[in-house]
């Protein structure tokens, strides 16, 4: 449904020249919610107004429901009102809502209809509508600054839904908001993918969020993809930074005759007693020093820290067994911070 194809933009000022995109190849199928994360800086922003053209690629190609967006931008008039209409099957969530504070929620829905010409029977009507399917319906006469933070989110995700979009754009939309809120628009996202259809593409710095509703996922460093795929694809990745992020574990060797690795569960191995069948098994002690499990895409998955009795070399079978049941198995390397402390006090600020 949306694809990039050597994305780059370069910002030029003084003299000076910023890449913000370098190269970026990205691919969200159809009818899926797909997360793209990463430190600040790291192009996700620029990223996603490209995929609208809110920004123009310096180079690249960007492709959404089979309509390349880029070879319109710059074309004449002609193009230009064909980029237009695509536009408007491009839904854009914003952080800060971007509510008219002279409207009334209803008015400000009706805003993008407008401007497509769309009568204003019409136009109350579709506003009506999609207040009632983002739980607003009696909001509709009210102003933003009578609406809490949830609230105007959800004004803006039903504004966003006006031109019937195919796809929607989420650029930090549940940055600004409490834990609780996060959840419940987090839900209506997925809710809204579900029931509509809609292929959702949205950037945030918060893990949590990509746990919650991602199919899947990119990770983003210095206007680059270095990691992308479903999230089960990324679980079962080998050193996987994304992975380490998502479910981050802690925990050091207790001595230098100890090997600690990090499992990962995914699967049907996620349900089973694997751990304790390893003791039984082999007869060894085993320590669990950290452990991050959670419910993705309606299955249990997650890591799992643990240390074995023994260096390295005196574990090669221990090691096989676990590998033998579908699990993904590193060795930890106990001095290096965990990849997702970084990132997550990044994202704080």
């Amino acid at each position: 449904m949306i694809t990039t194809t050597g994305l780059t933009k370069v910002y030029r000022s003084g003299g000076r020249e910023v890449t913000a995109l370098d190269g970026v190849d990205l691919h969200v199928r159809e009818g899926e919610v797909y997360g793209v994360v990463g430190q600040s800086g790291a192009g996700k922003s620029t990223l996603i107004r490209c995929v609208n053209l809110l920004e123009r690629p310096s180079s690249g190609t960007v492709t959404v429901a089979g309509q390349d967006l880029t070879a319109l931008a710059g074309r004449g008039p002609r193009a230009g009102a064909e980029l237009r209409r695509a536009r408007s099957r491009i839904g854009m969530v914003f952080q800060h809502f971007n509510l008219l504070s002279s409207r009334t929620v209803q008015s400000n829905i009706e805003l993008p209809l407008e401007i497509l010409g769309v009568s204003g029977k019409e136009r109350e009507r579709k506003a009506l509508e999609l207040l009632d399917l983002v739980g607003l319906a009696d909001k509709a006469k009210a102003y933003p600054a009578q609406l809490s933070g949830g609230q105007k989110q959800r004004v803006g995700i039903a504004r966003a839904l006006a031109g019937d979009p195919k796809v929607l754009l989420s650029d930090e939309s549940t940055s600004a908001l409490d834990p609780e809120t996060t959840r419940s628009i987090l839900q209506l996202l997925r809710d809204l993918n579900q029931q509509l259809g809609l292929t959702v593409l949205l950037i945030t710095h918060e893990m949590e969020v990509v746990k919650t509703i991602c199919d899947s996922a990119a990770l983003m460093k210095g206007g680059r993809v270095v990691e992308s795929g479903t999230v089960s694809e990324i679980l079962a990745t080998p050193g996987s930074e994304l992975a380490a992020e998502l479910f981050p574990v802690g925990g050091e060797a207790s001595g230098p005759d100890r090997t600690v690795v990090d499992v990962t569960f995914h699967g049907e191995a996620a349900t089973q007693p694997v751990i304790s069948q390893l003791s039984r098994t082999y007869n060894i002690d085993i320590s669990i020093l950290g452990a991050a499990m959670d419910t993705v895409a309606g299955k249990q998955v997650g890591r799992m820290r643990i240390e074995l009795p023994g260096r390295f070399e005196e574990n090669v079978v221990p090691i096989g067994f676990l590998r033998e049941q579908g699990l993904q198995v590193d060795v930890a390397d106990t001095k290096t911070p965990a990849p997702a402390d970084a990132l997550l006090k990044e994202g704080a600020k």
